[in-house]
């Protein structure tokens, strides 16, 4: 047995259900902690339909969040996650502007935002902070491995 997600006619992703109820309680989750909806339907007659909207500014905003994290145990615990929506913002015709070279590249969050850091005396820059985009490489590979592993 599986689940839908569906832009209009077209299905991003076929998962099956305990895949799919895992991953609607993290987006459900993420949505508390962004304070923004998803644009994820609840699912309906094994349906989440998707409205591109507010699934785009949810994704910028999630992407974002992780990228600008140095917290070890927040990017271990979200990074399978944000890799997943990736996958289906892509499928859907979304591109995060978070994703975007010259973004976030320096370590610095934008003026007002906030950003969970790890401290540790004698450690290293956590990844996302002034490493170069390191952070961005692996959820870029993660996002790839999962995209040929999604079935539509």
């Amino acid at each position: 047995m599986s689940q839908y997600y569906d832009v209009g006619d077209e299905t991003l992703w076929n998962p099956p259900i305990g895949a799919s109820r895992l991953f609607l309680a993290q987006v459900r989750l993420h949505e508390n902690e962004l304070g923004m909806a998803s644009g994820l339907a609840p699912m309906d007659m094994d349906e989440c339909k998707i409205e591109t909207g507010a699934f785009r500014e949810y994704t910028e905003a999630l992407v974002a969040r992780h990228l600008r994290t140095g917290h070890r145990v927040i990017l271990a615990l979200s990074e399978g996650f944000v890799a997943t929506v990736l996958v289906l913002a892509r499928r859907a015709g979304i591109e995060p502007d978070a994703l975007r070279p010259d973004t976030y590249g320096d370590g610095e969050a934008g003026a007002g935002e906030f950003r969970d850091v790890q401290v540790r005396a004698g450690a290293p820059a956590p990844p996302g902070q002034g490493d170069g985009g390191a952070a961005r490489v692996r959820l870029e590979a993660l996002a790839h491995r999962l995209d040929r592993a999604m079935p539509r």
